[in-house]
């Protein structure tokens, strides 16, 4: 079984759900909470013979790659799935905005949704800059929204990173090498 860690739990829903949707292989999902417990993960738990896959955020690459080099060959085993900005911004592109808040409607949450772009530090957002804001202004909103998104996503659009994470024959052939 492939043990991949996550930042959080939102993205565990999206891994989740987009590996049941491309039918991949059997996963051991682990929530970190927060990249910074790489560091006590990889210490506590050393990849196996089967390594670790590692999904993160780009902002977070330099934190990861000093944990990296500090666990040294303990960590050869870790091969890394970088998002852009994070994997809510990655779903969102891939669904599309208008299918995005159509989303949002059919949560019963369209109204809320407005009144907060209607903010002035909201104006002169785009709508994609808005829902990145969105799911993250409410407690729960980026669990509940990851999961419909992944359910939403068309298979041929689910962004690089998880649908690299979840189909490459060697789970790491597409890896950020680090």
């Amino acid at each position: 079984m492939r043990v991949v860690l996550v930042e959080g739990a939102s993205d565990r829903a999206a891994v989740e759900v987009l590996a049941r949707r491309l039918g991949a292989g059997p996963l051991e999902v682990v929530v970190l909470h927060g990249i910074t417990n790489l560091r006590a993960r990889l210490r506590d738990q050393p990849p196996g013979p089967d390594g670790v896959l590692l999904l993160h955020d780009a902002a977070e690459s330099a934190h990861v790659e000093r944990v990296l080099a500090d666990a040294g060959s303990s960590a050869g085993g870790v091969r890394r799935f970088v998002c852009d900005a994070d994997l809510e911004d990655e779903l969102i592109r891939a669904v599309g905005v208008p299918a995005m808040l159509g989303i949002v409607g059919a949560q019963g949450e369209r109204t809320a949704y407005d009144r907060m772009a209607q903010q002035p530090a909201q104006r002169d957002r785009t709508d994609h800059q808005r829902l990145r804001r969105w799911l993250g202004a409410r407690s729960g909103h980026k669990l509940t929204y990851a999961a419909l998104l992944a359910e939403a996503v068309p298979l041929d659009a689910v962004p690089a990173p998880l649908r690299d994470l979840l189909t490459e024959p060697d789970a790491g052939a597409a890896a950020d090498p680090g």
